[in-house]
Parts: structure tokens; sequence; C-alpha cells
């Protein structure tokens, strides 16, 4: 008996070293150029993102954390790494315009708008989801929020993967969003595999949200950020 109880402290402690050493990471750092991102690094972002792994990577705002959104164990993943509340979304980022279409349902002329006019750009639209997005990223609202960023290195993530990537700021929850890798690496450091050195992002003030998901060309700013309201009032009025 003594020698079963034995055996079973140390199986139990051998799982708890295993899980230790799942979640207590040491994150690389690949530098990637943030004009002209070399492929062959990019296509090292997208083997990791195949993998299962969350990656950190600039914006044009702040870092975000990047996975496969079709990737539930990934999505779920990066809630456990921000302590986020599982009932908030997650945005997207995508490469082009065109990709919304088949993300979203229902786009009405208010979105061609902002988008032409936006894109890319720090503007954050919420639209109704289409039938490709699973619930889970959509925080089971039947929304989805997307954007084609300024930077170049998340867009050539995206065009390589041939899939949108999520875009939330790469910071634990109530802690300042991040400008720099090493912020990043600070953070969460010992959370991810991997950080994207892209050098500061381009702005130091989130994205304006709109939410166009209540249909008939009715809008609201949820936040106003890096473009301000009346932007989009005067866009949206013509």
């Amino acid at each position: 008996m003594v020698r079963v109880c034995g055996l079973l402290r140390n199986f139990r402690s051998s799982v708890a070293e295993e899980l230790a050493q799942e979640h207590d990471l040491t994150a690389e750092t690949l530098r990637i150029h943030p004009d002209e991102p070399e492929p062959e690094l990019i296509g090292q972002v997208v083997d990791s993102l195949h993998g299962g792994h969350v990656v950190a990577l600039p914006t044009d705002t702040f870092y975000g954390l990047a996975v496969d959104p079709v990737n539930l164990k990934a999505v779920d993943r990066i809630y456990e790494i921000k302590s986020r509340a599982r009932h908030k979304p997650l945005s997207l980022l995508i490469s082009e315009v065109a990709q919304a279409y088949e993300l979203a349902r229902r786009l009405d002329s208010a979105f061609d708008r902002l988008a032409e006019k936006f894109w890319p750009g720090p503007l954050t639209i919420i639209v109704k989801a289409g039938s490709k997005l699973p619930l889970r990223v959509t925080a089971n609202t039947g929304n989805v929020a997307i954007r084609v960023p300024e930077a170049a290195i998340p867009r050539a993530v995206v065009a390589k993967l041939g899939l949108p990537i999520t875009a939330t700021s790469a910071n634990l929850s109530g802690y300042p969003e991040c400008t720099y890798a090493n912020s990043v690496r600070d953070q969460l450091g010992n959370k991810i595999p991997l950080i994207v050195d892209g050098g500061p992002t381009a702005r130091s003030t989130a994205t304006t949200i709109v939410d166009l998901s209540g249909g008939g060309h009715s809008w609201m700013i949820l936040r106003e950020g890096a473009i301000p309201t009346h932007e989009i009032a005067l866009t949206l009025q013509r």
C-alpha cells in the first residue's frame, strides 16, 4: 500500500512538472523588418501558428497576441494567458478588405465607406459573423471585430497563413498595452513561445471601434481611439 501511494505521488509530481513546463516558457525573440518583412521569417511565424502556438507581434497600434482562430485550443490559451473574461470576443486582423466578405455577413454600404476611407488603419469594425468562424472566437455574440492594419508584419502573416489572426493586445489584463517587444517579454515572456520584434509600434493609441452589427445603416462608437468620432460621422454621412 505504501509503495502504491509512493508511485501515485511520483506520478502526480511528474504530471505537475510537465504542466508547469508547458506554461512556464522562455519566449524566443524573432526580429523581422517592420516595413519589408523577410518571407522566410514570416514562414517561421506561420509555422508556429500552425503548431497551435500563441505569437506576439507588432501591429500599427500595440503589440498583439496572434493565433489561428480556427484552432480552439489556441484561442483558449489566449484567454488563459491574459486572464481575459470569456464573454469578451477576440478581434481579428485581415490582410485585405476582400477577406471581410468571407468572414462576415450582411455587410452594407456603411461598412464599405469606412473600409475604403480608413483601411489599412486603426479602425476596428464590428459586424455580423459568418458561418466560417467558430462561436468561441465571437464569445457567442454572433459578431466579429475585424480590421486591416497598416503594419506590414501582421498583413504578411495573414497572407501567408491564408486565415485571419487574432489581435488582442499582448498584455496581462489590467496592465498597460505594449509598444515594444521588450515590454511584451516583461509581461508575457514566460507564457508564450515566440515574440516577433518589429521595433516600436507606429502609434501608442488604441484603435477606434465602430459597431455596425445592428444593421439598417445604424452605427455606434464603442471606443474612440486613433480616429476621432467626427471623422467617422463625416464618412458615414456622405
